[in-house]
């Protein structure tokens, strides 16, 4: 059974920082073997009313991906030792006002045709999302 458990939201200035964590467990993706499975973790927003985005994706090679309007300010990283997932945010804006969730992809569907490291894949679990709110 996965479980991630999301932790870090909270209310904040514009161009502040926030770092988000995402605790996983009944999941393992340390170790060589699992560097071409084809999974992936990630964090995607939701506002209500509105379709889900991508934020953020890391492949198990450590390969990441980012949502145009958030490179050069969120850096997504993991804990291999810790299973631990990382989104820390700098210089936030009103417009990264979100629920923010973090995602494991496990069958292997994180990647396009062309090798490109999908921006939401589709996801096989998630939690219950952390508060972010920029003003």
């Amino acid at each position: 059974h996965v479980q991630l458990v999301e932790s870090g939201g909270d209310s904040v200035q514009a161009g502040g920082s926030l770092t988000l964590s995402c605790s996983v467990s009944g999941y393992t993706w340390s170790g060589p073997e699992y560097a071409d499975s084809g999974d992936c973790m990630g964090w995607f927003r939701q506002v209500p009313g509105k379709e889900r985005e991508g934020v953020a994706t890391i492949g198990l090679d450590s390969t990441t991906s980012y949502r145009n309007s958030v490179k050069g300010r969120f850096t997504i990283t993991k804990d291999d030792a810790k299973n631990i997932l990382y989104l820390q945010m700098n210089g936030v804006k009103p417009e990264d006002t979100a629920m923010y969730y973090c995602g494991v992809e496990r069958d292997g569907n994180c990647y396009t045709l062309g090798g490109h490291l999908r921006l939401l894949p589709p996801y096989t679990d998630w939690g219950q999302g952390t508060q972010v709110t920029v003003s």
